[in-house]
């Protein structure tokens, strides 16, 4: 049977763009479709513009710690307006470069929302205009991404999600983020960073959960020093109500009312597996509404794959783009290939900015008979003059009896640069021995990562 395409994708997120990017120059038909905008989460509403709002998030801190250098420096202003053009501008750019990226490939795409008629066959409604028209694809990829979650309490519909946090046309007095995850502490930190009243609420004891314990504390504390932060760790919100003011009551599980200009949820994402892109259950889904696949990326629909957000298997972008990878050669090069997803480093924007690698002490001591810990908590060179509490924090998590590092765990400022070079070494087998024998560039804070020698005691 001959197809409109060999390939459709859906979804013009990194996964999607990706795929259909590397596929089309091997010879094949592809086409696209995205209903929103080019670039996806990662690119329109979630990691670039929320680190573009991070950097901003400093200039108070970094002005502050210039007086410690001799500097009479002070921001006289700050313009969130200005600050959001700026990101928006930046966006634009970025789109554009996407489009070009796939009008580059010889790839057709499409402004419209997709859904499926039967496994090879796609309508798509165009966004503008709400006309349909149909494809055919021998091959079909979803790349759909996913969405933020939204709690089930009253007065949940004035809340923000990081979707419109985006987009405030003001920045608050004060702000109440819901949420212990990524994008919570991240957007709590920004908020805080810009000086705004900060409440974060977590219903556990601290937030990261699933990060290793003894970052996590050293990440609670450290929050604690954030002037515009207050945290309400082992609490809930119950209820939101519009005050007369015109402000918003948070009614928290306690029964503590607080008041804000603005809050927003940050309490997770859930996989965008809408029924009519889904076949109606052809493809199946798991009890997260996540999409089912095989080591390969295939659905319980032989011809349909898929990659990124939408499988829910780790929700980062450079994720999404090895998968796509895997998929072509799988699909188009006949060379079958998964993924490995062990020992993916990730970075949390935070202030402190964390990075991660590898195991946890809780995982390897779950996997590993012997396995040693070294540790260690110190201030910053750069703190020594300007008077900032901030410290750094790293941890190596080392199985004894391979001396195989397992695990890597840094807070600090750059935390994310430094892990990602430390990040091939892990993927490549380092050893303790061979981080024992690299020479550290000094004064630095990554030279402590291999110069730590003596293993901490078990508690």
């Amino acid at each position: 049977m001959t197809y409109d395409y060999d390939l459709f994708v859906i979804g013009g997120g990194s996964g999607g763009v990706r795929a259909a990017r590397f596929t089309a120059p091997l010879g094949f038909k592809v086409g696209l479709a995205e209903e929103y905008r080019m670039g996806g989460t990662c690119v329109i509403r979630g990691c670039v513009p929320k680190k573009l709002l991070s950097f901003a998030a400093h200039g108070f801190e970094d002005v502050a710690d210039l007086s410690g250098y001799g500097y009479d420096a002070q921001i006289n202003a700050f313009s969130w307006e200005k600050l959001i053009a700026a990101k928006d501008k930046e966006i634009d750019r970025l789109e554009g470069a996407y489009q070009n990226t796939l009008n580059g490939a010889g790839v057709k795409w499409f402004k419209a929302r997709a859904h499926l008629v039967d496994e090879h066959t796609v309508v798509l409604r165009d966004t503008e205009t709400g006309e349909e028209n149909t494809v055919t694809a021998d091959k079909i990829l979803l790349a759909t991404g996913g969405y933020p979650t939204v709690p089930d309490i009253p007065g949940a519909e004035l809340a923000i999600t990081s979707n419109e946090a985006f987009h405030l046309e003001t920045l608050p007095d004060q702000i109440v983020v819901y949420g212990g995850g990524y994008i919570a502490v991240e957007f709590a930190c920004i908020f805080a960073g810009l000086g705004v009243k900060t409440h974060l609420i977590y219903r556990g004891d601290r937030p990261l959960r699933g990060f290793d314990e003894d970052l996590r504390a050293f990440f609670h504390e450290q929050l604690d020093h954030h002037e515009n932060l207050t945290l309400h760790m082992g609490e809930t919100i119950a209820s939101m109500a519009k005050a007369q003011n015109g402000s918003i009551d948070v009614t928290l599980g306690s029964g503590a009312v607080l008041q804000a200009g603005q809050a927003m949820f940050a309490t997770g994402r859930a996989p965008n597996t809408p029924k009519d892109v889904c076949l109606n259950g052809q493809i199946e889904v798991n009890d997260k509404g996540a999409v089912k696949i095989d080591e390969f990326g295939q659905t319980t629909v032989p011809n349909i794959y898929a990659v990124g957000d939408v499988t829910d298997r780790i929700q980062l972008t450079p994720v999404a783009l090895h998968e796509a990878m895997a998929f072509v050669k799988t699909v188009f090069q006949d060379t079958p290939t998964s993924m490995d997803h062990s020992n993916i480093a990730t970075a949390v924007f935070s202030n402190p900015e964390i990075a991660t690698c590898g195991l946890t002490e809780q995982q390897a001591r779950a996997e590993h008979a012997n396995v040693d810990i070294y540790r260690s908590s110190f201030r910053p060179m750069k703190h020594t003059l300007s008077g900032n509490p901030g410290r750094s924090f790293m941890k190596l998590v080392v199985d004894r009896d391979t001396d195989r590092v397992l695990g890597m765990h840094i807070a600090g400022r750059d935390s994310a640069e430094m892990m990602q070079g430390f990040a091939v070494a892990l993927k490549m087998g380092a050893t303790k021995a061979d981080f024992d024998a690299t020479v550290g560039i000094h004064p630095s804070s990554a030279e402590e990562l291999v110069t730590m020698r003596t293993p901490v005691k078990p508690d």
